[in-house]
Parts: structure tokens; C-alpha cells; sequence
């Protein structure tokens, strides 16, 4: 298969799916059928490319150029083979559980909202395979412009307050800085392409390079570095399929795997030891990671609470992108992984129990155990799996951030890691001892299992388990990671 059709057949089948969505909108059987089978298509596809990526090759192709060294090209590399994998990959359970969701809990507009879903992984894709950052920037608009109907989907007052916080603040930090980063990295670098080793060393100093990474980093406003993470909270209005959306399978995940394209890719590892401002974007870095975590533990509501620990983890990759060695960032690209898969589970997990049971406050959650076996097991394995405990592959992503801490001389890096860690099991664990060790409240009876219908309990079944499957698949996924940091051959444009 040629390059051209490697990349550009994913994208295809998104678009062809989003027309075929919305053409079979009338028939919500068949519309339902047409989002799950264009998922398993477009996951499908992607997997074509694994062969070639994990054999060396990066497959390449260029579709327009403007001006030299500015174009709308596509490359496959290791690190965006593994997005585009995991965001693939992922759609296909989403689009299960949104179904039995959005049955379940009697929302409306299902065809508008499996619609926007595609828009959005397609853009995560496009994101995934961009070669160079202007492409990567263009996707990563059509992201957050797709997203904001989702979040505003319930059309309430709080929903459009939410929307419009999100939108402001998304897109106010990539038009604001990271776009005239993007304009000042060409005209200095002459290039936007993602190398291995980066493009600025040589090309622009250093003190323009620490202006240029304090843009870069704040202005990806989806990493949610603080005083830039409110738009995460605010989204929580959204039906729970869109949080998982926005947690696990596209929206963060493509903010930190930005990050790591840029520090990887733009700046170089090596030459951004010579940046001075590289330590201030990792405390910052640190700095959230700790506060967002101890704001997590005072939160009652479900969501929010995982809103939270979704900011803190996020800047666990951040954290590894910053601490400039190899180690951390093939840590940080596992993390996105991981994460993903443990955070997913735990979205998943508050979607159900909210169909099931309508409750939403943890303080509310006393003895749900007992009726909701499966979901509250499932959420305690993505709750390991976020803490980084065996036997599920988080352990392997801590593991590597600390290690690649040590490695760095940042001896406090690696304390602000264990006792975020701590702070992990302090709000994740709670949920859990109170659905199966405290009774019932008074007042209510809780006889028989009473799960969540069978499409939202398959779903968070599976992701479960898949947090245990990354505890043994984690190395031939560093492996392939491994590959972030070769001048693997190029793939000869088609």
C-alpha cells in the first residue's frame, strides 16, 4: 500500500463516516450500526501503517505547499502511530458505550452527537499523522471546534456556560501564543517539519528558543498546564461519552502529545538542555501536578473529581517531556497510553453508575458495590492502572518518569512524583471502600445486581482488562516508541 493510501485512508473513511452518520440519521438502529462499523474501518486502516512504522520506515506524503518549508503534509512516525492507534482504537468502545449511554440516560440528538464524535477522531488522526506543525496546528482546531457542540450538547444553561468557557480558553491559547510560535519557529527555523534531533539547533538561539518554548507549552492550551486547565472542569457538563472523549481517547491526549512532538521534534532533546526556561515550564509542570491533585481529593462529584485527576495526569507527561532525557519521554509516551486506558475505564464507570442510579456525589455512593459489581470492579482496575500499581500498566509509565527523574538530577521531581502517587490512591480509592465495604444509607435498599445496560457494562468490562493487558504489552510498546528518537529512513512522498 502506498503512503498516500496509508494515510490518507483513515481520514477517508472518518470523513465517509460522518456523511453516512448523518445520512442514516432517521433510522437510529442503523445509524447506531454505521457509527460502530466506521469506527472498526477506521481502526482498521490505521493498522495497515504498523508494520511499516515498527520496521523503521515513516511513510510521508505532502499534499499542498505554500511557501518552502510551510505545507500540509503527513508523516507517520512511532509516537503518532501509537495516537492514532489509541484514538482509533478507543472510538471503537466510545461507540458502544455512547450508544447504551445516550439510550439509557434519555438524551437527545444522538445523530448530531455520534456526528461531532467522528469529526472529532478524524481531527485526532489528522493530529496523529501530521508531519509538520502547521498541519498538526490546522487538526487541532478542527478538534476543538468539534468538540464544543459535544460539550454543549445538553443545551442547558450550565452546558452553553461550560461550551463557551472551554471554547474561550482553547482557543484563546492557541490563536494567542501558540500560533505566533508556530509563525516565529518558520521564520526562524525555516522549517516547521517534525525531525528527530529538532530543527532549531543552529538556527535559533537560545534566548529566542526560551521565549519560543514558554509559547509553545501555554499556548497548548489542551495540556492543561495551570493557570490554563479550567476549560477541563467546566466541560464536565457534558454527557459522560464526551468526557472520555476529552479525558482519555483525543482531546487531552492530543495537548500532551503536542507537547511531546514539540520538544522532541522541534526543539530537540539535546538542545533543549541549552533552554534556560525549560526548568520553569517543569516546575509549572510539577507545580500542577500537585495542586490538581489535592484539589481532586476535595471534590464530592464523580466527574469533577476525575476532571481533576485528568489535569494532574497530563502533567505527568509534560513533566517527562521537560525532564529531557530519554528515559522520561518514552515514560511520557507510555503515560498517554496508560492513562488512557485507566482513565476511560474510570469515565466509563461514572457514565454507568449515573444510567443505573442517577447519582453523581461519591457521599452518595455507599453500598453501590453490592448492586453494581462489574462497574465498581472495573473502576477500581482503571484506578490502579492511574496510579500505577500492578498488575496494570501504569506501574511501567510511573516507572520510567521516575527513573528518567533520577536519571536528570531532579531529585524533586521524584518526590513530587511519589507523593503525587499517594495523593492518586487518597482520591481514587475512596469511591470504591465506600461502594463495598460501607452499607447502604438509610433510607435506601439495595437488593440484587442492578447494572447499567449491557452496552455501557460490555465497554468499561473491556477497558478494565485492557489495563491489565497494557501491564503486559508494555514492552513491545516502548519498543516501538523507542523509534521517537532514530532517524529512521523517510518514506518517499506518494
Amino acid at each position: 500500500m502506498s503512503d498516500a493510501m496509508l494515510i490518507g485512508l483513515p481520514l477517508a473513511i472518518a470523513a465517509a463516516g460522518i456523511v453516512l452518520i448523518l445520512a442514516s440519521g432517521r433510522v437510529p438502529a442503523l445509524r447506531d450500526g454505521m457509527t460502530v462499523a466506521v469506527a472498526i474501518a477506521m481502526f482498521t486502516a490505521v493498522l495497515q501503517a504498523l508494520p511499516r512504522v515498527a520496521a523503521g520506515e515513516r511513510p510521508r506524503v505532502t499534499w499542498f505547499e505554500f511557501f518552502p518549508g510551510l505545507s500540509v503534509s503527513f508523516e507517520i512516525e512511532p509516537l503518532g502511530m501509537v495516537f492514532a492507534m489509541l484514538a482509533s482504537g478507543l472510538w471503537i468502545l466510545t461507540a458502544i458505550y455512547a450508544i447504551g449511554y445516550m439510550r439509557g440516560a434519555k438524551e437527545k440528538h444522538h445523530t448530531r452527537f455520534h456526528m461531532f464524535f467522528a469529526v472529532a477522531v478524524m481531527s485526532a488522526t489528522g493530529i496523529a499523522f501530521a508531519g509538520n506543525m502547521f498541519t498538526l496546528f490546522l487538526f487541532y482546531e478542527v478538534l476543538t471546534l468539534s468538540t464544543y457542540p459535544l460539550v454543549a450538547h445538553k443545551g442547558t444553561a450550565a452546558a452553553r456556560n461550560g461550551a463557551r468557557l472551554y471554547l474561550g480558553l482553547l482557543l484563546g491559547t492557541s490563536v494567542g501564543l501558540l500560533l505566533p510560535a508556530i509563525a516565529a519557529t518558520w521564520w526562524l527555523a525555516g522549517s516547521l517539519d517534525f525531525t528527530p534531533g529538532g530543527i532549531m539547533e543552529g538556527r535559533v538561539d537560545p534566548t529566542h528558543a526560551s521565549i519560543l518554548l514558554l509559547l509553545f507549552m501555554f499556548g497548548i492550551g489542551k495540556a492543561a498546564l495551570m493557570p490554563f486547565h479550567g476549560w477541563l472542569p467546566a466541560a464536565m457538563v457534558a454527557p459522560t461519552p464526551v468526557s472520555a472523549l476529552l479525558h482519555a481517547v483525543a482531546v487531552v491526549k492530543a495537548g500532551v502529545f503536542t507537547v511531546l512532538k514539540v520538544t522532541i521534534y522541534l526543539f530537540g532533546l539535546d538542545y533543549l538542555k541549552e533552554v534556560a526556561s525549560s526548568d520553569w515550564v517543569l516546575y509549572a509542570a510539577v507545580f500542577t501536578l500537585l495542586t490538581a491533585s489535592i484539589v481532586a481529593m476535595r471534590q464530592d462529584n464523580l466527574k469533577a473529581r476525575l476532571a481533576y485527576s485528568t489535569i494532574s495526569q497530563l502533567s505527568y507527561i509534560v513533566t517527562g517531556a521537560l525532564l529531557i532525557n530519554q528515559i522520561a519521554a518514552l515514560g511520557a509516551g507510555m503515560h498517554i497510553v496508560m492513562h488512557a486506558f485507566g482513565k476511560i475505564t474510570l469515565f466509563f464507570c461514572a457514565g454507568a453508575i449515573y444510567v443505573a442510579t442517577k447519582k453523581t456525589e461519591i457521599s452518595d455512593m455507599n453500598g453501590l458495590g453490592r448492586r453494581m459489581p462489574i462497574t465498581f470492579a472495573a473502576f477500581f482496575i482503571g484506578a490502579l492502572c492511574v496510579i500505577g500499581i500492578p498488575p496494570t500498566g501504569g506501574v511501567w509509565s510511573k516507572w520510567h518518569l521516575i527513573m528518567g527523574a533520577f536519571e536528570g538530577g531532579y531529585g524533586i521531581v521524584v518526590l513530587a512524583l511519589m507523593v503525587s502517587t499517594l495523593l492518586n490512591i487518597g482520591y481514587l480509592i475512596p469511591p470504591v471502600l465506600r461502594a463495598f465495604l460501607l452499607p447502604p444509607k438509610e433510607g435506601e435498599y439495595v437488593q440484587g445486581i442492578r447494572e447499567a445496560p449491557l452496552l455501557c457494562v460490555l465497554p468499561l468490562a473491556l477497558t478494565a482488562l485492557g489495563c491489565i493487558a497494557m501491564f503486559i504489552l508494555a514492552q513491545p510498546l516502548a519498543e516501538l516508541l523507542e523509534g521517537m528518537f532514530s532517524s529512521a529512513p523517510i518514506g518517499q512522498a506518494q
